[in-house]
């Protein structure tokens, strides 16, 4: 059964407060909120849409995001719960470890991993891309072995830029945790100005009759539609992972967590509304469907700063989605189930220096050698596997341990957890075979490293082998 052991919530919350090995406690909702927009706003609202209404929902896009918002908004209120009860680093491998013991919250961790670690090495080659077209604007080319990952059928050995961008993200987030939103926040701005501006100017040419038939594949294909936009929303979660460098975590996690999605899913909304509505929904099948709009109604000069946008909004993904990832390597390796090297804090800087190192080391080798095309797709399943088993964490929680302090309850419980699990476990089924073989084979490598380290090496194994020498 030791197994299946857990940490009380008691000794987590103490063990998170360790002077000399605790975090700085410098962010505020304000940053939280930004974080979560950071993150969830990228590639998916300049790229998605497009393929999303020509292939599948047509102007029924829009409730392809109301439908895939939903499933995020419910699994979103149980993170509040979570976050606000249990404000350690470590999302929902923390919260797993309070609930179902040791060994789920390894593969929830090592499950997180996966998603975060191939996310920042996929968005790192996005970003890569669309820096080179802004380059190839001004008349400068990379050579040609420098701008992709290997491939020597194409010519391509090295994605030079993507390596850059995330070295230079490593240097940022060693600088401090505020400096960092401080820079994140810099660059939301920016991408949800663009976006602002796509609106502005996209409304006024507007033909209702594009929205004629709205939903020409049924609502099978706006089903489909929303399974594909929801990888647009992956990235709240990573908020969570801040929990412990926020002040009054109790009061300002629910806050980030809810405000960052709800912006979101009305900017999302509105954008897919203008788009359908501005360019018939079959000539949408493009990789910059809201700069072709712009192109579409002659409006060239606002097409420019998309791509400005676009860049912004890549970075921010890149940065919270590295940022997430350290944070967990620090919450697993203080629990002993990772080598300590990456709990260790800079006395001075107080962020994990050595681990975010290590972190971005490891992706920008991924971004910059291998080609990620297959293996994006493990982010989204990576991602729904963890909302799924938070929203069942706090349906257990709330039956094991009922007078748990709780800053922010999740409404209508047991009615949002059994929803965020229903609308998620949906969405997982859509997923082709491939990305379930993927996620299988990545989970049976975890148990591996389980079983021949993190068991022996767990801090609670020590824990117990302590308390038998001494009876």
């Amino acid at each position: 059964m030791n197994l299946f052991r857990k940490k009380s919530v008691e000794a987590l919350l103490q063990e998170a407060g360790k002077k000399g090995a605790s975090l700085k406690k410098e962010l505020g909702a304000f940053d939280l909120t930004m974080l979560g927009i950071g993150a969830i706003i990228g590639t998916g609202i300049f790229v998605l849409t497009g393929v999303a209404a020509s292939e599948h929902a047509g102007p029924a896009l829009v409730l392809s995001f109301i439908l895939s918002g939903l499933a995020c908004v419910f699994a979103a209120l149980c993170y509040a719960e979570f976050a606000s009860t249990v404000p350690v680093s470590g999302s929902a491998y923390t919260y797993s470890y309070a609930t179902f013991g040791e060994l789920i919250a390894w593969i929830l961790g090592w499950d997180l991993i996966l998603e975060y670690g191939v996310a920042s090495s996929a968005v790192a080659a996005g970003w890569s891309g669309y820096f080179q077209g802004l380059l190839a604007g001004f008349g400068i080319e990379l050579p040609k072995a420098l701008t992709s990952a290997y491939d020597p059928a194409k010519g391509t050995y090295i994605d030079v830029p993507a390596i850059f961008i995330v070295l230079v993200i490593a240097l940022l987030l060693t600088r401090g945790v505020k400096k960092s939103a401080r820079f994140n926040s810099i660059m939301v701005i920016i991408k949800v100005t663009v976006v602002l501006l796509f609106l502005a100017v996209g409304v006024w040419y507007v033909k209702p009759a594009n929205w004629t038939p709205f939903m020409p594949f049924g609502f099978s294909g706006v089903a489909t539609g929303a399974a594909t936009v929801f990888f647009a929303y992956i990235g709240f979660d990573a908020v969570s992972t801040a929990a412990e460098e926020v002040k009054n975590p109790q009061r300002n996690m629910p806050i980030g967590i809810i405000a960052s999605l709800l912006i979101c899913t009305v900017l999302y909304i509105a954008v897919s509304l203008v788009l359908t509505g501005i360019v018939p929904y079959d000539q949408l099948n493009v990789k910059n469907p809201v700069a072709f709009a712009l192109n579409y109604i002659h409006q060239d000069w606002v097409a420019g700063f998309i791509s400005l946008g676009a860049i912004a909004g890549i970075t921010t993904v890149l940065l919270v989605m590295l940022y997430g990832q350290t944070r967990l390597f620090y919450a697993i390796s203080r629990d002993g189930l990772l080598p300590k090297v990456f709990s260790r804090v800079s006395p001075v800087k107080q962020v994990p220096v050595v681990n975010t190192w290590l972190t971005c080391l490891f992706a920008a080798f991924f971004a910059g050698v291998v080609p990620l095309n297959k293996l994006a797709e493990l982010t989204n399943i990576g991602t729904l596997f963890a909302f799924i088993t938070v929203s069942i964490g706090v349906l257990i929680l709330r039956k094991t341990q009922p007078d748990l302090k709780r800053a922010f309850k999740t409404p209508l419980v047991p009615v949002v957890p059994l929803l965020a699990v229903a609308f998620c476990g949906y969405l997982v089924l859509q997923l082709p075979a491939m990305t379930w073989i993927g996620f299988v084979s990545w989970l049976l490598v975890g148990l591996v490293i389980y079983f021949l380290y993190g068991r022996r090496h767990s801090t609670l194994n020590g824990q117990a082998h302590a308390s038998e020498k001494v009876s």
